[in-house]
């Protein structure tokens, strides 16, 4: 099983970045992803940033980026994507791929995602 997140880098505030976490070893079209993250100095604290269920057809936002961020995902390619826009400095973060089904819990190794001038 294996989640590797890409795309993630250094962006000034006001910018645009496109993650994406690329799936395989599992049927990825039943599992739920989700995108969390996790700010310097909060190792402790993992947000949620986006969900979106198996068949795509719903999605939920954590309060801090709805409207600046959308998740979307290609079960034909087995990857799930983070639009962001309007990126601020707090959005600064790790940035961690999760699937879900049932018992079955995955997390990729996380893509830095840097907002500054």
């Amino acid at each position: 099983v294996q989640l590797v997140e890409s795309g993630g880098g250094l962006v000034q505030p006001g910018g645009s970045l496109r993650l994406s976490c690329a799936a395989s070893g599992f049927t990825f079209s039943s599992y739920v992803m989700t995108w969390y993250r996790q700010a310097p100095g909060k190792e402790r604290e993992r947000e949620l940033v986006a969900t979106i269920t198996s068949d795509g057809g719903s999605t939920n936002y954590g309060d801090s980026v709805k409207g600046r961020f959308t998740i979307s995902r290609n079960n034909g390619k087995k990857t799930v994507y983070l639009q962001m826009n309007s990126l601020k400095p707090e959005d600064t973060a790790v940035y961690y791929c999760n699937a879900r089904y049932f018992a079955s819990n995955y997390w990729g190794k996380g893509t830095l995602v840097t907002v500054s001038s």
